[in-house]
């Protein structure tokens, strides 16, 4: 299963969370700073109880202000 967790931090602390976030390796497949209503987006791949104890890891680094996860799932477009 993969998932995108978008990352809003503090002003002026990207450069200490993207540090924080190489640190879990374990899941993480893509770390990138990005523009738009999140400051960081990570892709991670893992079981959906894997990925909820990222994300729930995530929210200990003291300069992450929130994060919305946004699962894959599969569908058939019938196509």
């Amino acid at each position: 299963m993969q998932a995108l967790c978008l990352i809003n931090i503090k002003p002026g602390k990207t450069d200490k969370v993207l540090e924080a976030l190489r640190k879990k390796r374990k899941l993480l497949k893509e770390i990138m700073p990005v523009t738009g209503r999140a400051d960081i987006c990570v892709l991670l791949h893992g079981s959906i109880d894997e990925i909820n104890n990222m994300v729930i890891d995530f929210k200990k680094i003291k300069d992450i202000v929130s994060t919305e996860t946004l699962i894959e799932v599969e569908v058939n477009m019938g196509w």
